[in-house]
């Protein structure tokens, strides 16, 4: 059987393997017997929340009835932000937290995310023995015997998921945000139609702000469509529209954000790291003068710190590695393009609400505007060639390319950069350039595509 787990769990279709309840319930299993080899003779302890999917409420009970038979002691939470289930895992404390989402994608998807008491994602060697018994597992029953049932049932009692919502709220209002007051401010916020559609704005009129909500009713199957994160258009209208001060809009699970200032331009991932990297820096708080982001950041990230004195160390794309550097280097931030930002001193998890604060301080203690802390980060232009493959060969032992890579980076030089790299799920190679000129980076992503057509390209 290939992988399973990604680098942010199992991800697909809901109803469909892997996402089937079968094989869910059998995930749960799993997990509960692992964690129970690790226990000492206890119970294992597990916290289980969800998004607003409609396949959110059968595959949460598929697992709860796998990890009841196999032992475990289950909580819900209900419908909640992933890195809410993060930190309940942590202070509740549980052997591990699981989310049902899938994220920024579409209602008919889902997905499985296990966390750790620490708040890191489930350990490698672990995912592995899951995916090993759901290969083992033959055939099990789609059906929730009466007894677990009447179990599953008691684990998700709603009020007690409302006393769960509760904490993660009251944590992120009496300790992040701490001493923040938001009087005066006028936000708009866009949830989703998510996780956070209950929670978001609560928290911020809460803290004194004045909040329009938008994307805030979900009704199943509409999470993420035309709204959030990977639609920020209508939240850009809003801000404009009501005059307001900022605008942040979250995913379907709330675990990343981007930000719209008051002249309704884009506050993406790289500009909201700018902004945190320079106010920690000038406050002496930024460990080592170092930032950690993925290779898709925009070179005039790179460019705009090294000026002010700050290293950008990059990862590979995805969180996971982004955590995994913060916590090898010591660094204070990290994140992604995206929306994810990450800081450890605070959590493990990626945290929309809490990146939210945090941007929501720094605007607070230097008494500026949104717009006016992102300049000085100039964005570089960016092209981004695929082209289809027949081999993934590595590039470096291709002549042809290994050449024409070489020319391009000595153009660049230090005021451009060439990423090369294939596609983890399809047959592409993708050339992606930043440089100083839009016509010049074209040309060079062109000519580079053309060699790698020649070279590897399919029929």
């Amino acid at each position: 059987m290939s992988r399973l787990f990604g680098t942010d769990g199992i991800r697909g279709e809901a109803g469909r393997f892997p996402l089937d309840a079968a094989t869910i319930r059998v995930v749960g299993s799993s997990l509960a017997r692992r964690l129970a080899a690790q226990a000492e003779g206890r119970a294992p302890r597990l916290v289980i929340g969800r998004d607003t999917r409609e396949s959110g409420a059968w595959l949460e009970q598929a697992l709860l009835a796998g990890a009841i038979e196999a032992g475990a002691e289950c909580e819900s939470a209900g419908v909640i932000p992933t890195p809410g289930i993060a930190f309940l895992a942590r202070t509740l404390p549980a052997d591990a937290g699981v989310v049902i989402s899938a994220s920024h994608n579409p209602y008919e998807d889902n997905g499985i995310k296990i966390f750790s008491p620490s708040g890191r994602k489930l350990d490698d060697a672990t995912e592995r023995l899951i995916e090993a018994d759901i290969a083992a597992a033959a055939q099990v029953s789609k059906e929730i015997e009466e007894d677990a049932a009447s179990l599953v049932s008691a684990a998700t009692d709603a009020r007690y998921a409302l006393e769960l919502q509760e904490r993660y709220l009251d944590y992120l209002a009496e300790k992040i945000a701490a001493g923040l007051l938001l009087r005066g401010l006028h936000l708009v916020v866009d949830c989703a139609n998510g996780a956070a559609s209950h929670l978001a704005p609560r928290l911020f009129e809460r803290l004194g702000a004045r909040v329009s909500a938008i994307n805030n009713q979900p009704d199943g199957q509409n999470i993420n469509r035309d709204c959030g994160s990977l639609h920020l258009e209508g939240l850009q209208e809003k801000v404009l529209e009501e005059g307001a001060d900022a605008g942040m809009a979250f995913d379907g699970d709330a675990d990343r954000a981007l930000f719209v200032d008051a002249r309704g331009q884009l506050v993406d991932g790289d500009a909201t790291l700018w902004v945190m990297a320079n106010y920690l820096h000038e406050r002496g708080r930024l460990q080592d003068d170092m930032v950690v982001a993925t290779v898709m950041s925009n070179l005039g990230l790179e460019i705009a710190l090294r000026e002010r004195g700050i290293h950008l160390l990059r990862t590979d794309v995805g969180d996971k590695y982004v955590l995994e550097e913060l916590l090898r280097t010591g660094a204070s931030v990290g994140g992604e393009q995206s929306g994810h930002l990450i800081f450890p001193r605070l959590s493990l998890a990626g945290d929309g609400m809490l990146t939210t604060l945090c941007l929501l301080r720094a605007m607070q203690e230097t008494g500026a505007k949104l717009e006016s802390l992102t300049e000085g980060f100039v964005r570089y232009p960016q092209v981004l060639v695929n082209v289809r493959v027949k081999q993934k060969l590595p590039f470096a032992e291709v002549e042809a390319i290994r050449h024409a890579a070489r020319e391009i980076e000595g153009e660049l030089a230090e005021r451009g950069r060439l990423l090369l790299r294939y596609s983890g799920t399809e047959p592409l190679a993708r050339v992606m350039i930043e440089g100083e000129h839009q016509d010049v980076i074209e040309r060079q992503a062109g000519a580079l595509a053309a060699v790698i057509r020649e070279a590897l390209g399919a029929p």
